[in-house]
């Protein structure tokens, strides 16, 4: 997967901690069977952070999302700290706000700051209670073992049925001062647009309020993380967080200008490309699929129609067949909340072995079907569609739905 270039704006590496005055570390507490897989992680400033955060919509939501909207809610936005575990969702628990809490004041002991100051995450199975004293066992290695080197460690505590560790970060320069963002996501399945589909971590050290931090995450993951679908679930515990602790040493952005717009790019760009390793991740996937509609009246048609097509399981079917059928597809926007005119949209599909016009004007069109096949099996494939009905575009991303989709969930709890 190619990163976007965009003039001003450097991928570096060090992913959340890319950005001056961040430390992270990641170990093994014993919540996973396996011994060498991290399933306790830690993010760590050694400044007090602006910090924002959404969440996910279902009306199930973990205990730790709702611990840490009551400290963002608390301290009025600021955060050192995130801890988080996997293998065990702590959701739908009725001890589970009391052992979000508890891992709260565990971190707030070992680094010596507030149990408010501390961000809270869980991931994994649902409905199983969480033992609170692996992790307590192992605080004080985790925070020892703080550093900004040891950023993969904490991706990897993160990562369930995940096959790969999902980091990216930028820098750019804010009045004359050089800034980095960085980020680390996980999420290989029960993912769908609703914000936010996963666990997502990002820093930051420009300095930036939190009520703008606020408005850039929301806009920003409008048309990122809510724009993915891997599988059609909204997860219970899905969280984007963001710290910005201003170490870069930047004129604090407290208002929507030049500086505020160049920010929000480099937060764009991150969860831009966490967002399509999301996707290539779903759980048994072999294809990243990006949907673009173009030709929009506006920016909700837009993505609503993209959003239908990437969403739909007929559509993530034939994609993994290498079955170039248009029909699905204009299905799919047919049932969109949309008021599209369908007579108008022309579908091609597309990949970096050429392209296939299979739709003009709301019709099937022939075309070779062995040479459709063969666009269509590259790993990355373009689902391109021109409403024309309107000058906006959007994208969404999805995967294929495989075998293995149905052989990694049908045995997840084990």
């Amino acid at each position: 997967m190619q990163l976007q270039q965009e003039t001003g704006y450097e991928y570096i590496e060090g992913g959340v901690c890319a950005a001056a005055g961040f430390a992270a570390n990641g170990c093994h507490c014993g919540l996973d069977a396996n011994p060498d897989k991290n399933d306790l992680g830690m993010i760590y400033s050694e400044t007090l952070c602006n910090a924002a955060a959404v969440y996910t919509t279902n009306k199930v939501k973990g205990a730790p999302i709702l611990v840490t909207k009551k400290n963002l809610d608390a301290t009025g936005g600021k955060a050192r700290a995130v801890i988080v575990n996997s293998k065990n969702a702590n959701t739908c628990n009725a001890d589970g706000e009391e052992k979000a809490w508890q891992m709260c004041e565990l971190a707030a002991h070992q680094l010596r700051i507030t149990p408010e100051e501390v961000i809270v995450a869980s991931t994994g199975v649902i409905g199983q209670t969480l033992p609170i004293g692996p992790i307590a066992a192992h605080i004080a290695q985790l925070v020892a073992g703080m550093s900004p080197n040891n950023h993969g460690e904490a991706a990897a505590a993160i990562m369930t049925t995940d096959t790969v560790k999902k980091e990216v970060a930028v820098s750019f320069t804010l009045n004359g001062k050089t800034c980095r963002l960085g980020g680390m996501a996980k999420g290989s399945g029960m993912i769908h647009p609703n914000m936010a589909t996963t666990l997502n971590f990002v820093t930051t050290d420009a300095a930036v309020s939190s009520e703008l931090l606020q408005k850039a995450l929301r806009d920003v993951v409008k048309v990122t993380y809510n724009c993915l679908s891997v599988d059609g679930d909204t997860s219970t515990n899905d969280m984007v967080c963001i710290l910005a602790n201003g170490s870069a040493g930047n004129d604090p952005i407290i208002a929507e200008d030049e500086a505020y717009e160049t920010f929000k790019k480099g937060l764009y760009l991150v969860l831009l490309h966490l967002t399509k390793m999301l996707a290539a991740d779903g759980e048994g996937a072999s294809k990243l699929l990006e949907c673009t509609c173009s030709g929009a009246p506006d920016l909700d048609t837009a993505i609503t129609a993209a959003k239908s097509v990437i969403g739909s399981s007929l559509v993530k079917s034939a994609m993994f067949g290498a079955d170039a059928n248009c029909g699905r597809i204009l299905c799919a926007l047919g049932y969109s909340d949309t008021d599209l005119d369908v007579s108008k949209i022309d579908v091609e599909l597309a990949s970096e072995k050429g392209s296939v016009l299979v739709c003009k004007d709301g019709c099937g069109l022939a075309f070779s079907e062995e040479a459709a096949a063969d666009v269509l099996s590259e790993n990355e494939i373009y689902i391109n569609i021109h409403l024309n009905q309107g000058n906006v575009s959007a994208k969404a991303w999805g995967c294929d739905l495989t075998y293995d989709y149905v052989k990694i969930n049908a045995d997840y709890r084990s």
